[in-house]
């Protein structure tokens, strides 16, 4: 199907991996017209297994998109284009997305499952091994990693919370703070008490074969063999559309929103990363449901009158 730009679309998705394809899954099932925008470059393209998700456990995450975008598209009110949302506006049929090589689409109401970007750090081989031995969730990869040599690469408030986490699944832990001392008496005693050994040196290499991890190389020059790191990374939004219209932000980052994944702006749904701390292929796909079933909700009740 040609797609036009005079055409007003119930709703335009921007982002399709697993919560935009729920989404547009759950409209198209309600007959709704939908334009998903995808630019194809989701941030778990490196990782190599994707886990913890019912009947797809152990699936690279390329192919289950693969699988739900054959499904999705078998539904005719449900159109694909290739492309980067650039800009978004306010209109009076409802909003206006404009990708970043001058197409323009008009929509109703907007769902963005647009994910966010995470912020390596700047450790050679840091980015190498992102998502392959350098990970950042014990549901998503712990089992996997179970009884393995294991650092964890952090500081913070939820410092205790995220190591307990990984102490249940190795009894083989190394907190590497990185150069950084730690102000956290009180934690770092209750790390050594249950095993946990703490290094403060900064370091300056993770040498890997092949994105798997084999030492980390400190910046004294001394090292320590490795076969997993768990390291939480700052991130920023993905697109910036949202908050360019108005979408409430968390004080970490995420994109406000209710229990059916409105933001804080009438018509704008969030779903995903970029809304839920929590991130996980089970988690994206059921935020994807909840909002379509929102979005067609709210385009039924203005129907109703």
């Amino acid at each position: 199907m040609e797609l036009s730009n005079q055409k007003i679309y119930d709703t335009i998705i921007v982002g399709g991996s697993y919560a935009g394809l729920s989404s547009a899954l759950t409209l198209g099932r309600s007959l709704r017209n939908v334009l998903l925008i995808d630019s194809g470059n989701p941030c778990n393209k490196q990782t190599p297994h994707s886990q913890n998700f019912l009947t797809r456990d152990g699936m690279p995450p390329g192919e289950i998109v693969k699988i739900a975008k054959e499904e999705v598209s078998k539904y005719p009110s449900i159109e694909f284009y290739n492309g980067f949302a650039v800009n978004g506006s306010k209109i009076l049929e409802g909003f206006l997305i404009k990708t970043s090589d001058g197409k323009s689409f008009k929509g109703k109401k907007l769902i963005f499952a647009s994910g966010i970007l995470d912020i390596m750090h700047d450790i050679k081989g840091f980015a190498e091994c992102w998502g392959i031995s350098v990970i950042h969730c014990p549901y998503c990869h712990g089992y996997e990693f179970r009884n393995k040599k294991t650092a964890i690469l952090a500081e913070g408030d939820r410092l205790i919370y995220f190591t307990s986490l990984i102490r249940n699944l190795t009894d083989n832990v190394t907190l590497i703070t990185s150069g950084r001392t730690t102000n956290n008496v009180d934690g770092i005693d209750t790390l050594k008490k249950n095993g946990v050994k703490v290094i403060e040196k900064k370091i300056s290499e993770i040498e890997h074969h092949n994105g798997y991890v084999n030492k980390v190389i400190f910046s004294d020059g001394t090292a320590e063999s490795f076969e997993a790191m768990y390291a939480p990374v700052p991130f920023q939004q993905h697109c910036t559309i949202p908050k360019e219209l108005g979408c409430e932000m968390t004080d970490t980052g995420l994109i406000n929103i209710d229990s059916l994944q409105k933001t804080s702006v009438d018509g704008i749904y969030a779903v995903g990363d970029n809304s839920n701390p929590l991130r996980s292929v089970a988690l994206a796909v059921s935020s994807g449901n909840v909002a379509g079933v929102g979005v067609n909700s709210e385009l039924s009740a203005e129907m109703f009158l």
